[in-house]
């Protein structure tokens, strides 16, 4: 299986894929720590996350499978939503609790 192959069965395997640099329990720069804590602030309590620093083919991949050149990258319902600016915004407007309490319902409760 190729990369690009393996990357497009992940963001359809699950409602909520993040591609970053550690791991939810140790991101291993800022950008992924704040998507981290955004996502915790949403109350989301499951993601399937993607650590790139264990493959330089992941990496790469991940960046041209959304044609984006940062890392970290958020997926939800198997759509490409952006990278830490892009999450913080629409957690600033609600959009993304709102986003996903839709993906996953029982893995995020929107924030009242």
């Amino acid at each position: 299986m190729d990369i690009q192959e393996f990357i497009r069965e992940q963001v359809n395997a699950h409602p909520v894929v993040l591609f970053m640099k550690g791991t939810p329990q140790f991101p291993q720069c800022g950008f992924s720590a704040t998507v981290i804590q955004v996502l915790k602030q949403s109350g989301l309590t499951k993601v399937a996350a993607f650590n790139v620093l264990e493959s330089e083919d992941l990496r790469q991949g991940v960046k041209e499978y959304a044609n984006w050149p940062t890392i970290p990258q958020l997926y939800i319902k198997g759509e490409f939503v952006g990278g830490c600016d892009i999450i913080k915004e629409l957690f600033e407007s609600g959009e993304l609790q709102q986003l996903l309490a839709e993906a996953d319902p029982e893995g995020a409760a929107p924030q009242a």
